[in-house]
């Protein structure tokens, strides 16, 4: 680093001795310039409230408090203290939830967030993205940086080699976006792997009469637990809901249009609720 970074980020970092835990997925924004680009793919509203996961050194963190009604940061490095509260103390719009983003009551946020905007850690990304789809109804879009990866991932269709439970799982709720690739280069440290700004945006509530979320994620981590098998036979052997047996299980695919000998990776997300439906019928 220079003798003056220009960099927020880079100056705190310096100032408060902060060494990146790689284990945690820290790698902290320094390229300011990506802040307008989150701004605008987020189309920020001075009347939103928004959930930052990861706030790391707090370059985000006070970004979105000087341009949204309130920013709930979720942080779960104690080492981060002082370096995020230099960042988020003059802002009495901010509130810092010390905890691990897997396990922290967001449900009990108030105001309710209805945004979320993060640079997320790595290994968390893919899984804290579908707890906030599940566990926050409020929020209708999401954008943040993760593993391209994960994002490749996120975004797959149907027969793609990366298509699985979190693409089907994010696909039901949302609509999902590969926005930009970004260079490894606006992190500190840099990566050794390639990351990507991700925005995620809600459906319209279902108008036909909705499947249980338990249900359905049972149903689609069962129809993928076994890939090298058909998805009849998938679900016989992770119990399919209901307790249907393998033979309904192909009744319901072949009513719906599909072959009976079908593997989950061809299954669309739509189809997987169609199949759901016609399960519970």
């Amino acid at each position: 680093m220079a003798d003056a970074p220009v960099q927020p980020s880079l100056r705190r970092i310096r100032r408060f001795g902060v060494r990146p835990d790689r284990e945690l997925g820290q790698n902290f924004l320094i390229d300011g310039n990506i802040l307008g680009v989150i701004e605008r793919a987020a189309a920020l509203a001075r009347d939103d409230v928004v959930l930052e996961i990861g706030g790391g050194v707090g370059v985000l963190s006070e970004f979105l408090a000087e341009r949204v009604a309130h920013v709930h940061v979720v942080e779960v490095d104690e080492r981060l203290r002082e370096a995020l509260s230099d960042a988020t103390d003059a802002h009495a719009n901010v509130d810092v939830h010390w905890g691990d983003a897997m396990r922290i009551d967001l449900s009990g946020l108030r105001p309710r967030p209805r945004k979320v905007v993060a640079n997320l850690p790595y290994g968390i990304a893919a899984s804290v993205l579908l707890r906030t789809i599940d566990e926050l109804p409020a929020v209708d879009s999401w954008v943040a940086m993760v593993q391209r990866e994960v994002a490749e991932r996120l975004v797959a269709a149907p027969g793609s080699r990366v298509y699985g439970v979190p693409s089907v799982m994010a696909q039901l709720a949302c609509e999902v976006e590969l926005l930009r690739p970004l260079p490894r280069s606006v992190f500190y440290p840099v990566p050794k792997v390639d990351s990507a700004l991700l925005r995620l945006r809600r459906r319209p509530a279902d108008p036909d009469p909705p499947v249980p979320g338990p249900e359905l994620r049972a149903l689609v981590a069962g129809a993928f637990a076994h890939r090298r098998k058909t998805l009849a036979g998938s679900l016989a052997l992770a119990g399919a809901p209901g307790g249907r047996s393998r033979e309904q299980v192909r009744e319901a695919l072949r009513r719906l249009g599909h072959r009976v000998d079908v593997r989950a990776e061809r299954l669309s997300a739509e189809d997987f609720r169609a199949l759901a439906r016609a399960l519970r019928a």
